[in-house]
């Protein structure tokens, strides 16, 4: 995936370092999920905390973003498509997405960050959010 802001193997402490160290909103990177081989996860910052939604990939290489239950689902061609509709403002994502955080290697490289949250912010229990409608 030749994407600047996907981070691969990314952990979930390590991505909210990387999205909460500049203290800007719609900060955003895509990564694999920890917990779902084969999803990949849109992390996002909004108010000194990382929202995450899945991204699912369909049988003809289109992808859809996990929504909240009642809401239609979005699917779209590619990726770079997908990172364009939620650019935009009031599309159902808790904030739009303003400045990718590229990564600096290779992803598949990713070692474990040595930065520290010192408690700037505090996450819930819950790894996902849903989008809004």
């Amino acid at each position: 995936m030749d994407l600047p802001y996907y981070h691969g193997p990314l952990s979930k402490r390590d991505c909210e370092t990387l999205l909460l160290k500049e203290g800007v909103d719609g900060n955003y990177l895509l990564r694999d999920s920890e917990s779902m081989p084969g999803v990949l996860c849109l992390c996002v910052s909004f108010k000194n905390f990382v929202y995450t939604y899945r991204i699912f990939k369909e049988k003809h290489g289109y992808f859809h973003i996990q929504t909240a239950e009642g809401v239609r689902r979005q699917i779209f061609p590619n990726l770079k498509e997908l990172i364009s509709k939620f650019e935009e403002p009031h599309q159902g994502l808790m904030f739009h997405l303003v400045k990718p955080i590229k990564r600096t290697g290779s992803c598949l490289r990713w070692r474990r960050s040595k930065i520290e949250l010192d408690g700037i912010y505090e996450n819930s229990g819950s790894d996902y959010v849903d989008v809004l409608p």
